[in-house]
């Protein structure tokens, strides 16, 4: 199964004329194309879904939506075993 899965971004770059982020999801770290929300900066949340980050977030709800995932084992479906996989802060 394939999420909109929230994180937080941590680092924004350009690379090859598209800007690019590492973003934290509770503890699972990625790179995300941030072409589609180009006013997304770091320290904000948004929905990532097959590597292209889709809209910003308010953190209440991204963290809200991490936990539920974690709960139902979703995060670990869709990342696979993360020891000590923590809520982004």
């Amino acid at each position: 199964m394939c999420l909109g899965v929230p994180g937080r971004v941590e680092q924004v770059w350009e690379a090859d004329g598209t800007r690019m982020a590492t973003v934290d999801f509770g503890g699972v770290r990625k790179e995300v194309c941030l072409a589609y929300v180009p006013d997304v900066t770091v320290g904000d949340y948004t929905i990532v879904h097959v590597g292209f980050a889709l809209t910003k977030l308010d953190e209440a709800s991204a963290l809200e939506t991490l936990e539920l995932f974690r709960s139902v084992g979703l995060l670990e479906e869709e990342f696979g075993p993360v020891a000590g996989m923590e809520a982004a802060s």
